[in-house]
């Protein structure tokens, strides 16, 4: 039997090993942390993408919608809760209808069930919503995907998957006779292949590995509050703003999750760590090599004002974070809302300052590195995860 070291156990990395064990493969996944999908998994907004946003014929487009079909399949079969409740996407000013459109059209080359709807039609959704044209997004839903990974745990776990917790990958080599072999603090791995699925760290590991990555990953936080219980009905579903094309954010946008509570956010702030949750967590490591990547001046010099900025004082201002959620349900005031939490996105960028926009995934011998899944990968994940099979298996 052919054996896969996969790095990373979050639900990319999860999905792999599951898919691989479905094709008769052995696997060894890796984690560095003491639980699994610690990091960007469970840290995200639980939403079920559909597909809206993304270049048609594009990885992110065809694998966000085939995955946002799979992923719930998997939940409902699995026992993990799931609701494919729908989502609005409202244009708060004339000028951001051409944008709207745009989404629209999108929607129609990416298979995407959606629909240009007036402001009163909007109302019947999102009763206290403002805007002057809507797009209703019919299968956008939630999901626990922390719990997706707790089921994948359990089923890698009955198929005799090796799970290794605390176990960082500390050097990789090529083996004598073949294959790879990773160093962990408890001994060496010996497999066939590996699969780099460490996202915050995945162009660390490549490097690790051998590789020259052709991006580099650079953190951003987002920030999220969440409404107050006594105002949670303010906002029924989804709720989104028109986003700016020229950024890979969706901008801060109001999710009721599945327990009742509306999540109102992120923001994006360059993180001062790779796993930087607030502003005090600070890794000299980390900023120094944010600073040392020229991309990193590029894309100050071509966002830092106005947008940077803006992002940073709304980081530091409830008041401001209020406004912007305001702009889509005018009720919502500085008072109703509590910081919740935080993420970290792993974005990997280009020495030129280009953000990747698509997933990215990179091959050396018997080695596939993913080096870019931010979002919508944990709703791609099953589908992220055939691909990487194929190609972990096409030399067999």
């Amino acid at each position: 039997m052919r054996n896969v070291v996969i790095v990373g156990g979050g639900i990319v990395g999860l999905a792999v090993a599951w898919e691989l064990t479905g094709r008769g493969l052995g696997v060894t996944v890796l984690e560095k942390e003491a639980g699994w999908a610690a990091h960007q998994t469970g840290h995200n907004s639980n939403v079920v993408h559909a597909g809206l946003y993304y270049k048609p014929g594009s990885f992110k487009a065809r694998m966000s919608v085939a995955g946002n079909r799979s992923i719930v399949e998997f939940a409902r079969e699995h026992g993990v809760p799931v609701e494919v409740c729908g989502k609005l996407v409202v244009a708060t000013g004339d000028e951001e209808i051409p944008a709207l459109d745009t989404l629209a059209e999108r929607a129609v080359a990416n298979g995407v069930p959606a629909k240009r709807i007036t402001p009163a039609e909007a109302r019947e959704y999102e009763p206290e919503v403002a805007c002057v044209a809507a797009l209703r997004v019919e299968s956008t839903g939630i999901i626990d995907y922390p719990g997706v990974c707790a089921a994948l745990v359990r089923l890698l776990g009955e198929a005799g998957a090796d799970l290794r917790l605390n176990s960082a990958a500390l050097g990789i080599r090529a083996g004598r006779n073949g294959g790879v072999e990773v160093a962990t603090a408890s001994g060496v791995v010996r497999a066939d292949a590996l699969v780099n699925c460490a996202g915050l760290h995945s162009d660390r590991v490549a490097r690790l590995a051998g590789l020259t990555p052709s991006a580099q990953i650079v953190p951003f936080r987002g920030e999220y509050y969440e409404l107050r219980p006594e105002r949670r009905h303010l906002v029924k579903g989804l709720i989104y703003p028109v986003p700016d094309p020229t950024l890979p954010f969706l901008g801060v946008h109001l999710t009721r999750m599945l327990d009742g509570s509306v999540h109102a956010g992120p923001n994006a702030v360059l993180a001062l760590r790779r796993e930087g949750y607030r502003w005090t967590d600070f890794s000299a490591k980390d900023v120094a090599e944010v600073a040392a990547f020229p991309g990193t001046w590029r894309l100050a010099r071509r966002y830092a004002i106005p947008t940077g900025l803006d992002e940073v004082r709304r980081s530091f201002s409830k008041k401001r974070f209020a406004a912007s959620l305001a702009r889509l349900v005018p009720a919502v005031t500085e008072d109703d809302i509590v910081r919740h939490g935080s993420g970290v996105r792993a974005q990997a960028m280009r020495r030129d300052g280009s953000l990747v926009d698509d997933f990215l995934i990179e091959t050396a011998r018997d080695q596939v590195h993913v080096l870019n899944a931010p979002s919508p990968a944990a709703t791609s994940a099953l589908e992220i995860a055939r691909h990487i099979a194929d190609r972990v298996t096409q030399d067999r």
